[in-house]
C-alpha cells in the first residue's frame, strides 16, 4: 500500500504524544483492533495484518482497514557519508496515535474475531486490544 501520488517526495516524522480523539470507535465493523500506544505502522506490518485476518476467517466477513500509509520513509545507502541531503523513500507508514482504530470486521463470530485479530496484534509494532460494538454500549 502507498499513495498514488504526494505533493512533495519526502515529509518529516511528526510527534506522536497525544492520545487519538478521531478514529477512536467502531464505524463500520462489530469488531476492531485498537491500538494501545502511539507508533509508526509500515505498509508491510498492515499487509501482513490483514493476510492473516483474511487468512484465518477463511475470507468470511468483510475487513475495513482504518489506517493508510501515507508517510513517506528515508533511508540513505549503505556506505554514503554524512551530510548531502535527505535519503531516498525506501517505504511508507502511517502515525498512529493511542486509542485509534486500525482494522475493523463484521459477519463473522465473535470467538472467530477475536483470535483473528489476536494472530494479527503479532504482526504489528504496536499494543493492541480486542473492542466490540457490545463493549461500547
Amino acid at each position: 500500500m502507498q499513495p498514488k501520488r504526494q505533493k512533495y517526495r519526502r515529509s518529516f516524522r511528526g510527534d506522536l504524544d497525544n492520545v487519538a480523539n478521531i478514529g477512536v470507535g467502531l464505524s463500520f465493523g462489530d469488531y476492531g483492533l485498537k491500538s494501545m500506544e502511539s507508533g509508526l505502522l509500515s505498509a508491510k506490518e498492515i499487509e501482513s495484518a490483514r493476510k492473516t485476518i483474511a487468512h484465518y476467517t477463511k475470507r468470511g466477513g468483510k475487513v475495513w482497514i482504518r489506517v493508510f500509509p501515507y508517510l513517506p520513509q528515508t533511508a540513505k545507502a549503505a556506505g554514503v557519508k554524512m551530510g548531502s541531503g535527505k535519503g531516498n523513500v525506501i517505504s511508507f507508514s502511517t502515525p498512529v496515535r493511542a486509542g485509534s482504530v486500525i482494522f475493523e470486521i463484521v459477519g463473522i463470530s465473535h470467538e472467530m474475531a477475536k483470535q483473528a485479530f489476536k494472530l494479527a496484534s503479532c504482526k504489528l509494532s504496536v499494543k493492541t486490544k480486542f473492542v466490540s460494538s457490545e463493549d461500547e454500549y
